[in-house]
């Protein structure tokens, strides 16, 4: 079998795969084809402010909700603890069928005590935020001559004293044809070319995907007239007319809300993987680039050139004192000065060591956590299609971290106490509780407090019992595993010798504080100079 031969033989296994599968996706990034007609469902999100950090549920307000009754969609971990609580909504669209003036529902007439949170929720800027195909709405407002790109929109407005609600919304929903993946490959060897079928496609039907999900809140006065008998998604008989800068629907007590809607589909050149530009593309200035990392090549360069210099010093002087004896030793203490002088006390072990080593352990933990997830993100394995992936990678990569916690924060242990591994199971067991337990105790005081207000971020108390298993089950015993080898690891041997009685500290020439602020505004200084020229 030549070359060739072995060549085809591969080329055809690769052709039958594919026809397995349509291509390498992202978790929750695969692209859904709809077919004209086919339902859409659009989803609601917990109500957010811009001016407080409460989110609350979208039901809690009296909006209109679906015939089949209120459902949780799938929640995960990492959604759970940043409190968003994702729902069906009476929004129902059909792919690529306009409709106009649907009704959703009258409300009951409101009560005091609805009227008074729907007012303070206005108030506090609170935001309506809908998802149609994992895309979360997107509404644009005109300014000057550019737009300002806003997702949900709120859900009223204060004009004087009276209070607005946007009771009509106008939906755009951005789609482009669906395009099969599968295409007929052509391998030439040598003077002939063999064609490979691919097969026949899935469907001849043509499919569309959502690249896109617009809203335009509006402030409608519906007439009581036309509202009678009218029932869910059927036609309003009269004409609505949105206008963007004004609003009619005055909230009162006593008096019902009515709900309508439009949606226009609007067949658009962006491409599936594109459609989250929008929702990550920075307004105002372009940033430069090139002058940034030419700062931080300048910067990295110089940091470099001093740390050389200072090894190559340390190194040379080092050397020399070791040369010495005793006896010379002291006479050259005399002599010395600067760090010289407290050199055999740097590697002295400090009061406190076990709180030493659990401090590295669990830094080196947060700080692996968080390289690993800027790989992982910068990869496009935890993209904003996937709500809550960030928050979950986060503690996943942080328990299995643990070992690492462990490994450094043992080791560091032995180097102190000159490589005896004795109480290296206590050390263990703090750096597998002090951090975490903190956070815990943090996050179940402040829970407390969002329990009193109703808000979505409240963790219900099953949650609080899968963390406490994730952190006894899984990070508490890959700590101990990573002490364990930390215990058996060879301890550091420090460079220069330790004296058995410390040395007095010289009284120093200049304050302190001086010092510092002297070292810290000379870097910081030029980077700002820096960064604030490549902006401009």
């Amino acid at each position: 079998m030549d070359f060739f031969d072995k060549f085809k033989i591969w080329g055809l296994l690769i052709c039958l795969i594919s026809q397995f599968a349509h291509g390498f996706y992202l978790p929750g990034s695969y692209p859904h084809k709809y077919v004209i007609g086919d339902p859409l469902s659009v989803k609601v999100n917990s109500l957010t402010s811009i001016d407080t950090e409460i989110p609350y549920s979208y039901y809690s307000l009296p909006f209109c909700k679906p015939p089949e009754g209120v459902k949780d969609s799938a929640e995960n971990l990492g959604e759970l603890l940043m409190g968003d609580r994702i729902e069906n909504s009476p929004y129902k669209f059909k792919m690529y069928t306009n409709e106009t003036q649907i009704f959703l529902c009258q409300t009951k007439p409101l009560s005091s005590e609805e009227y008074k949170l729907l007012t303070n929720r206005i108030d506090e800027i609170y935001q309506v935020n809908l998802i149609l195909d994992n895309l979360p709405a997107i509404r644009y407002t005109k300014r000057d001559t550019y737009y300002l790109r806003w997702t949900g929109y709120p859900i009223g407005i204060k004009v004087q004293d009276a209070y607005y609600v946007f009771n009509h919304l106008k939906f755009t929903v951005l789609v482009h044809k669906y395009e099969e993946t599968n295409v007929a490959s052509v391998m030439g060897t040598g003077d002939a070319a063999e064609a490979i079928p691919v097969g026949k496609p899935e469907s001849d039907i043509p499919g569309y995907m959502v690249v896109g999900f617009e809203v335009t809140p509006c402030s409608v006065k519906h007439n009581p007239e036309s509202l009678k008998n009218l029932k869910t998604y059927n036609n309003y008989p009269s004409t609505i007319s949105c206008e963007e800068n004004t609003v009619n629907m005055a909230i009162k007590e006593n008096e019902p809300i009515a709900f309508t809607y439009d949606v226009t589909f609007v067949e658009s050149d962006i491409k599936w993987p594109s459609r989250w530009d929008a929702y990550l593309k920075m307004e105002g200035a372009k940033v430069h680039w090139f002058s940034i990392l030419n700062s931080l090549m300048v910067i990295t360069f110089l940091a470099g050139i001093v740390l050389v210099i200072f090894l190559r010093t340390v190194r040379r002087d080092l050397t020399h004192y070791e040369e010495l004896d005793k006896e010379a030793q002291a006479q050259m203490n005399e002599e010395l000065s600067g760090w010289k002088l407290v050199v055999a006390d740097v590697f002295r072990a400090p009061d406190n060591p076990a709180l030493l080593c659990v401090m590295v352990g669990d830094g080196v933990q947060i700080l692996g956590m968080a390289v690993v997830t800027i790989m992982f993100a910068a990869l496009g394995f935890m993209s904003p299609a996937s709500r809550g992936t960030l928050v979950t990678g986060m503690l996943i990569f942080y328990m299995i971290l643990g070992i690492l916690a462990g490994y450094v924060a043992v080791r560091m242990w032995r180097t102190i106490f000159s490589g005896d591994h004795k109480g290296w199971v206590s050390v263990s067991w703090k750096v597998a509780c002090f951090f975490p337990g903190i956070a815990f105790s943090i996050l179940f005081v402040l829970n407390f407090l969002l329990w009193g207000s109703h808000s979505t971020g409240a963790i219900p108390f099953s949650l609080f019992v899968i963390l406490i298993l994730l952190w006894f089950c899984i990070s508490v015993p890959l700590t101990f595993v990573g002490g364990y080898f930390g215990a058996k690891a060879n301890h550091i041997e420090y460079p220069v010798r330790t004296n058995q009685i410390p040395r007095e500290i010289p009284s120093q020439k200049y304050p302190s504080w001086l010092l510092v602020l002297g070292a810290g505004t000379l870097p910081f200084g030029v980077v700002g100079v820096d960064i604030h020229a490549s902006l401009c």
